[in-house]
């Protein structure tokens, strides 16, 4: 069947609400450290592990967070699947010496004719139960219509169009080295070989290994943080995004950020990571308290 063209494929609908076993995952202090030299975060107090960046998130889920998809959609589409979107819920941030607990679940999916989408909710707990962080992932299908739209939607992020004619408050100039995937790859733990291997990658229709998309939204966190959040990961509430073009070892980004209202002691901000006038991040949202 053509790339051009769409795909008939029943979802199956029963396999919603679903949690997966639970995954534990224990916290040291040289895991967080690495975590934040693998994506170049300049806060101090992360680089020597004395709490986590926020995107460091989505290393004690990495085994979870993708399983409710089978529940869901056959395997045979799986090399259609993109991660599309990540929304982090801090409770608290992780801290080193600590167990923690994630469990996900497929809540809703959303058919339509050049792509369906599957939404993943993620819950993180430490070993007292006390939930630390709650995560929305979307996993999107190109090119497959599963004709139907069930259960609940990610909440929305949308990028406040009223700020397209504003300049951002800030543009924080960043760079992919050219070996950032493979210090990402373990401190993250994620092996998929995209990122890791140009032969793979090539043979997959990319010009080369990619940047996994998670280490590019590690990039934006930080630039947030240290700009309009006082480089402290307690304040940060909630941090919203959508995947828009894939990135490259030796690119130069910028992220751009915008003030959009404060109320109930919170800040909210909209950002995009741009790689000159592509926009490889797009409908940023960061939550503050103040």
């Amino acid at each position: 069947m053509s790339e051009t063209t769409s795909r008939v494929v029943e979802f199956d609908d029963s396999g919603l609400g679903n949690w997966s076993d639970e995954e534990t995952f224990e916290v040291t202090r040289a895991r967080i450290a690495e975590y934040a030299a693998a994506t170049n975060d300049p806060i101090q107090a992360h680089r020597d592990g004395d709490i986590a960046s926020p995107i460091f998130a989505i290393v004690p889920v990495f085994d979870a967070m993708m399983v409710p998809v089978i529940d869901v959609a056959p395997m045979d589409i799986f090399g259609r699947v993109l991660h599309g979107e990540q929304d982090f819920h801090f409770h608290r941030p992780i801290r080193p010496g600590e167990k923690l607990v994630a469990r996900a679940r497929a809540i809703g999916f959303a058919g339509r004719e050049n792509g369906s989408s599957i939404t993943i909710h993620i819950e993180t707990r430490d070993d007292a139960g006390e939930l630390v962080n709650e995560q929305y992932l979307t996993a999107f299908f190109r090119k497959i219509d599963a004709g139907r739209t069930v259960g609940e939607a990610a909440p929305e992020h949308k990028f406040p169009e009223t700020l397209r004619g504003q300049d951002p408050i800030v543009a924080v100039p960043q760079r992919i080295d050219m070996d950032q995937t493979f210090r990402y790859s373990p401190a993250a733990g994620d092996p998929v070989p995209l990122h890791l291997d140009e032969q793979v990658a090539k043979d997959a229709g990319l010009p080369g290994i990619i940047v996994h998309g998670l280490c590019t939204i590690a990039f934006a966190s930080w630039a947030v943080l240290t700009e309009v959040g006082g480089s402290d990961v307690h304040r940060l509430k909630r941090f919203a995004v959508r995947m828009a073009k894939m990135v490259f070892p030796g690119d130069d980004l910028q992220t751009r950020i915008w003030r959009v209202k404060s109320e109930n002691g919170v800040t909210t901000y909209a950002f995009e990571t741009v790689r000159g006038e592509d926009v490889v991040l797009s409908d940023g949202l960061a939550e503050i308290a103040d």
